[in-house]
């Protein structure tokens, strides 16, 4: 973090110092955990469901905590706030006014963290790199990131998701990005906004915060979307386009996945044409890729340089498309981190892929997508009735809500027991034990709160299992 004294964080943050000399600095990080609190560190207690961060402030003073940033007094020099997100922000957009890096915003109804990973390790060769640990994308994790920057700090990678229409505007505001990047607009969230179009209209956001393309404005948006491919006009950047689709400026051809989902493909872009080559499981990477790739290209790195860098890119966040190959030859994605629609989709299409690339059984353990509103239902519904048409072998849907996409299996013709529904994790898990033979491929997805992590890290750790580090042939003992 860029260093600030006390009385600079009681000032910027509109708080009161108590306890503390206002010449301390702060020369370490701002944390909300005070497990992570180093000398010379900022902790600001947050009142959580489990815990409340007020609790913990002596515990960080010991660690070596300047100070905390509260809502109501503590026994350890602190600063007292009003609001503590807002604290947050505010320390955050003080911060980023003395960088001098390139900020580069990722938004998308899907695939957002995927290709933030993917940017971090492309950018990462031209100069020092900030981007979040896994999901960190709201209105706390936003901040925090950016507090992760200092002086030295040549690039500063920013995941952006919204809940409604403003949220994303609100936190360009704290750390302008200079490019920015939308990749699709889909369903996640849809009970909350109402609409596509709403959620087109919250994603936009990002690139109407873009400065002119005379100032340096990127914006990077997807071309086989048509509501991306609209926001063209509602930004002051430059546009560049990517996709498969001709005529966009950075484009996929000759798209191949593996007996593993790894996918191949050719990279044409102005600067030049190339082949890459991703570690990454799932052919829906691609389009993660040439986001990636463009924004590399604007940051200055080359066509070659890209191409290396993408081929070696394995994940960097947990569960999601997590592949484990057992000593027996059961194959188990996890990719539970979180699920909508399209995702789900992308997943299952996938899974038919491996299936017929090793060919194998193919089982899809699939729970509920959360925020689809009034959709849920039929969205559930259609899910199964996708797995049935992608010859999947056995599709179990697990909990309440995704009860409908058993029965929308049923209803496309799933009717020799291809398609069953259990009550929790618990039961799919006794299930798979029984059902699983050498060979399988298991696709564990759904929404985070479902956690059907569980299942597929159980099933990994079976028997001798090793993940798919993306260095192939080769696979590495452990959880990645």
């Amino acid at each position: 973090m860029i260093e600030l004294t006390l009385g600079q964080v009681a000032a910027v943050t509109q708080g009161t110092l108590h306890g503390a000399d206002p010449m301390a600095r702060v020369t370490g990080s701002v944390e909300f955990d005070s497990r992570l609190i180093t000398p010379g560190d900022l902790f600001v207690a947050f009142a959580g469901e489990h815990t409340d961060g007020h609790e913990h402030a002596a515990a960080a003073a010991e660690a070596g905590a300047v100070a905390a940033v509260v809502t109501r007094p503590v026994p350890v020099p602190h600063v007292l706030v009003g609001d503590g997100l807002a604290a947050m922000a505010a320390l955050a957009t003080e911060v980023a006014r003395h960088l001098s890096a390139t900020v580069i915003g990722i938004t998308g109804s899907s695939g957002k963290t995927s290709t933030k990973d993917l940017v971090a390790a492309l950018v990462e060769r031209a100069g020092p790199t900030i981007a979040p640990p896994g999901s960190f994308n709201n209105e706390l994790g936003h901040p925090y990131t950016v507090l992760r920057a200092d002086a030295s700090t040549r690039f500063l990678v920013l995941e952006t998701s919204a809940r409604g229409v403003g949220h994303i505007r609100a936190l360009t505001r704290i750390a302008p990005p200079r490019i920015g990047v939308v990749l699709n607009v889909g369903s996640a969230h849809l009970g909350e906004f109402g609409s596509r179009e709403a959620i087109a209209t919250a994603k936009r956001e990002l690139v109407e915060a873009l400065p002119a393309a005379t100032d340096g404005g990127v914006a990077v948006l997807n071309g086989d979307d048509p509501l991306v491919a609209r926001m063209a006009n509602r930004t002051r950047a430059r546009v560049v386009t990517v996709g498969e689709s001709p005529g966009v400026d950075v484009r996929a051809d000759h798209v191949r996945l593996d007996d593993l989902g790894h996918a191949t493909f050719r990279l044409s872009a102005p600067a030049g044409t190339t082949t890459v080559a991703l570690p990454l499981v799932g052919g829906h990477h691609v389009g993660n890729a040439l986001a990636a790739a463009a924004v590399a290209m604007e940051c200055g790195l080359s066509v070659p340089a890209i191409a290396e860098t993408l081929s070696a890119a394995g994940p960097r966040s947990r569960w999601r498309m997590e592949l484990v190959e057992r000593a027996d030859g059961v194959v188990v994605i996890n990719d539970a981190y979180n699920a909508n629609p399209e995702s789900v989709r992308a997943a299952l299409k996938t899974l038919a892929a491996i299936g017929r690339a090793r060919p194998a059984r193919t089982l899809a353990v699939l729970g509920e997508m959360a925020e689809l509103g009034a959709d849920a239902a039929d969205e559930h519904d259609a899910i199964g009735r996708l797995a049935v048409r992608l010859d999947i072998s056995r599709l179990i849907a697990v909990g309440a809500a995704a009860r409908p996409m058993a029965h929308g299996a049923a209803l496309e013709g799933s009717w020799d027991g291809e398609s069953t529904w259990v009550a929790d994790s618990d039961a799919a898990l006794t299930l798979l034990q029984h059902e699983l033979r050498p060979g399988d491929v298991v696709l564990v997805k759904a929404s985070r709160a479902a956690s059907l992590e569980r299942i597929a890290i159980a099933l990994g750790d079976a028997s001798a299992a090793a993940v798919d580090s993306g260095e192939r042939p080769e696979r590495r003992t452990g959880q990645e």
